[in-house]
């Protein structure tokens, strides 16, 4: 016979008065049997001579519905009495079987069985309740109770501890104390794991003081419990001092406190409390190790984990299927998901039969790595082993096909999962999505309601995002507008930053930076992702506003700690022509990436300055920060600005032989550039052919440029041909062609290329310069015709051009120009736009700023010179070629663009 385990309790703790006497069992009261006989003949009902033993038989056979219907007839017969014995055994059934529909029956018939209140009763009524699951009625019966004693709050916290809702497990030890009533050596234990579970250590300390005045501290349980309250509510000094002190430590009591050191990233000193462990003659079992490996993974020390898995397989350990899965998941954490799929085929051939949460892990690998046919292999094993049921197991097997692209798999194992939840909708809906399927993610997002499963906020996120994608950004903002009235979602930073990426995205620059504001004004607070989205819409001459004011929010929000926020505030001050700002945030670093110093030195080739350039980069590899393709590129260009053709040829020779970069296409421009700054066309036409670039339009545009600006006709005609056959359709290249074939006429230059449409075909491009005045940007366009022009500007500008007594020299320069001559289409935009410059301001402006969609012909660029110097101001203006910084009758290009 087995030994019975009879707890004893301190006496300390005990309030005598609230314990219950023992219910007596009478001669008519059936002891329920320990094993049930079978029997062949067929059983009938026993003549029973009272109502009780009737209902003790019922429930004995489970004929739960004869049972309901027997209390019925007794008390339709006016029957009110019953035994308290076969009241509590008929609870008892109702446990064992889960029938509480039976227990509710009993409670509805409790006041008139038991008119004087029985504490006993209604603690097995209430624990009836719990144990079936309806903790609802349960509080219903417990806060009903008149008298509670030890055992009615033990069945409460019980049933609270059991659903996992710690919060109530440690307020109803404070409702526990303030009635008197002390938990024992088996209370205080689930009321201190709840403390453990929701971090409370407040109360935590406040038992571990009762405990101690109960002189219950050499209880081992409890203790254990204790340390586990400091260890997980990371309380370390705490727990440390406390496990010191403890009188007897099992293996338990060292988990804890190795779970305590880990958290805190202290796996050495674990490691040494392992050998402290074995030391004391207990032995590390496998939860140890676990805890141990895991740690390595929580720090990112793989291979430290894995060192560790196979010392315990030394000390006779064996890994199981927690062990396996910690290593796979760490790994998979760490981004070693190669690895992580091989320790998964490992652990097969080692015989350790996987979990749910292994087969997640597995197919999430195969998810990020698009690995289908290994995905489909861990879909077989989840079916075979019967995991399809695991809600976790097919969300991530919906989430691996979406991402392969195979949607028709992703949505069969989508439609065979029963009992979906939101992330199940939402893996399919982002699956829909990524492939642009917004109007089959709309269905589901639909229907999902329609099952009354309620979009999240990274449902509604997810459809923003695929809107965006798709180019229709009205449906995305509809759904941005709709989710917190229809939804009753509370948008979050993402939800945002999505909405103003799509808006960047789409070309709505504006718009993107008006919802910014608003943004802040609803008191979301911008993020990185918000910062890195918004300054590239900003990296141009009218953007420099904007760039201050984004910066300001950076420096609120602390963002400047974020290493690419500040390596994108140095790119867009030097694109948005305020490259001294540039230098300030760069000098105020202290680390810095390869991002870092291309960013300005890009900035100062952009503004033309090749000496800082060149210095930076010197610099640079005197720090031992080894360039890419994009420095290379700009010192390349460097070199070209400063006339250097030698020392940039060396430049590109190290980008293959030192530095072991397959020289790309900006070299090739780049290279090109500067052979056609130092006027060697020969030589720019020959690397040309021996890079075998012929078929690249920029190559030819770059080649253009310099024969322009050289004068080189017979050069100018070869590169046109290249470039109409390139580009026959672009309006801009036809137009340049159609003047160099017009002027190689002139000349008597034959000509074999594919003839552009005659000149009065010609779909002439129109000029257009934008200036911010006043927070305003004002746009004005070639031969503009408004009141404005005609009336103010127009005459300004021939004022101008009469004080202009310049004697323009163009040295054998080809007048080649992008949009047509100011004698037959008007006066260029940027002309309006450097007069409104001036005159709109009432003070004379120190910087005008100007955009241009076309490049500057050479007359509006000796313009902006004149006026540079005659005004003393600085012109900023960007074309499609170059930043130009004009100042004192200077321009940072060099007269070459």
């Amino acid at each position: 016979m087995e030994k019975l385990f009879i707890p004893s309790f301190p006496k300390t703790c005990l309030n005598y008065h609230q314990i219950p006497a023992k219910v007596e069992t009478s001669p008519e009261s059936h002891p329920k049997p320990n094993k049930k006989s079978l029997s062949f003949v067929t059983k009938k009902q026993p003549i029973t001579t009272t109502p009780d033993e009737q209902l003790d038989y019922f429930c004995r056979n489970g004929s739960f519905l004869e049972a309901e219907k027997a209390l019925d007839s007794m008390f339709q017969r006016g029957t009110k009495m019953m035994k308290r014995s076969t009241y509590l055994n008929l609870l008892e059934s109702c446990i064992d079987s889960g029938s509480v529909h039976l227990g509710r029956v009993l409670h509805a018939r409790f006041d008139g069985l038991f008119p004087q209140r029985d504490v006993f009763v209604e603690t097995k009524l209430l624990s009836m309740y719990a144990k079936c699951g309806c903790l609802v009625d349960a509080r219903k019966v417990f806060d009903s109770m008149r008298e509670r004693n030890l055992y009615t709050w033990s069945a409460m916290i019980g049933a609270y501890s059991r659903e996992q809702r710690w919060g109530e497990v440690s307020n109803l030890f404070c409702m526990m104390m303030e009635e008197g009533v002390l938990p024992d050596d088996f209370l205080f234990p689930k009321i201190l794991q709840g403390c453990a579970n929701c971090g409370d250590v407040e109360t935590g300390r406040l038992i571990h003081s009762v405990v101690v005045k109960l002189g219950m501290t050499s209880c081992l349980r409890v203790s254990n419990s204790i340390l586990a309250v400091y260890a997980k509510c990371g309380e370390l000094s705490l727990a440390t001092k406390f496990f010191r002190r403890m009188v007897e430590r099992d293996v338990v009591a060292w988990n804890s406190v190795l779970l305590a050191y880990c958290q805190h990233g202290k796996h050495e000193e674990a490691v040494d409390l392992v050998e402290e462990m074995e030391k004391e003659g207990i032995s590390p079992g496998l939860v140890t190790w676990n805890i141990l490996i895991g740690g390595y993974h929580q720090l990112g020390k793989c291979d430290a984990a894995m060192d560790l898995m196979q010392k315990m397989e030394n000390f006779g350990v064996t890994a199981d299927v927690f062990t396996w899965t910690a290593m796979i998941s760490g790994l998979i954490h760490n981004g070693k998901r190669y690895q992580a799929l091989d320790t998964f085929r490992k652990m097969f051939l080692a015989g350790v039969v996987p979990n749910g949460v292994t087969i997640m892990s597995a197919v999430s690998a195969c998810s990020c790595l698009k690995i289908l046919n290994l995905g489909s292999e861990v879909h077989s094993i989840a079916v075979k082993m019967g995991f399809m049921d695991d809600v976790l197991v097919g969300n991530s097997l919906v989430d691996m096909y979406s991402k392969c692209g195979k949607l028709e798999e992703a949505r069969r194992v989508f439609d065979s999962i029963k009992n979906k939840d939101v992330y199940t909708w939402n893996s399919m809906i982002t699956g829909y999505c990524q492939a642009e399927y917004c109007g089959k993610a709309y269905e589901l997002f639909t229907r999902m309601q329609e099952e009354n499963v309620k979009p999240n906020i990274i449902t509604w996120n997810t459809m923003i995002s695929g809107y965006i994608q798709n180019g229709d950004e009205g449906e995305a903002m509809d759904l941005f507008q709709r989710m917190e009235k229809d939804g009753k979602v509370q948008r979050n930073t993402a939800s945002w930053n999505l909405i103003i990426a799509g808006y960047i995205q789409n070309g709505k620059k504006d718009d993107a930076l008006e919802l910014f504001r608003k943004m802040q004004f609803s008191h979301f607070m911008p993020n990185s992702v918000t910062v890195l989205s918004l300054l590239p819409a900003c990296g141009n001459l009218l953007g420099a506003k904007m760039v201050r004011e984004i910066h300001g929010c950076v420096l609120r929000r602390n963002l400047d700690a974020v290493h690419a926020v500040k390596n994108a505030l140095i790119d867009t001050y030097a694109k948005s022509g305020d490259i001294a700002y540039a230098e300030r945030i760069f000098k105020d670093m202290k680390t810095k990436d390869i991002i870092t110093w291309n960013s300005l030195i890009g900035g100062y080739v952009l503004h033309g300055s090749y000496g800082p350039a060149l210095e930076l980069f010197d610099q640079m590899k005197t720090e031992g920060i080894k360039p890419n393709r994009g420095t290379l590129s700009s010192i390349i260009l460097a070199h070209g600005l400063m006339g250097n053709v030698e020392e940039g040829k060396k430049v590109f020779s190290s980008i293959a032989n030192h530095y072991h970069i397959i020289p790309a296409l900006e070299h090739c421009c780049a290279m090109v550039s500067l052979y056609g700054r130092s006027n060697r066309l020969e030589e720019a036409l020959q690397f040309i052919q021996e890079m075998n670039v012929q078929s690249e339009p920029p190559i030819w545009e770059s080649f253009l440029t310099s024969c322009r600006i050289h004068g080189d006709i017979d050069s100018a005609i070869h590169a046109a041909e290249h470039l109409f056959s390139l580009e026959p359709e672009n309006p801009v290249t036809e137009n340049l062609v159609s003047q160099i074939y017009a002027l190689g006429a002139r000349l008597g230059r034959s000509l074999e290329g594919k003839k552009p449409r005659k000149e009065q075909l010609l779909k002439k491009p129109t000029g257009q310069s934008w200036i911010e005045a006043r927070n305003l940007v004002h746009t004005f366009t070639t031969g503009d015709q408004s009141t404005l022009c005609t009336d103010v500007l127009y005459p300004w500008v021939e004022k101008l051009c009469r004080m202009d007594d310049r004697n323009d020299q163009y040295n054998g320069e080809l007048l080649i120009e992008e949009e047509g001559r100011e004698e037959t289409c008007g006066i260029h935009s940027e002309k309006f736009a450097m007069a409104f410059g001036l005159i709109s301001s009432s003070r004379e402006p120190k910087t005008i700023r100007i955009l241009k969609n076309f490049r500057m012909c050479r007359d509006c660029h000796n313009t902006a010179k004149y006026i540079s110097k005659r005004y003393s101001c600085e012109i900023l203006l960007e074309d499609t070629r170059c930043l130009h910084h004009f100042k004192n009758g200077d321009c940072s290009c060099k007269d070459y663009w």
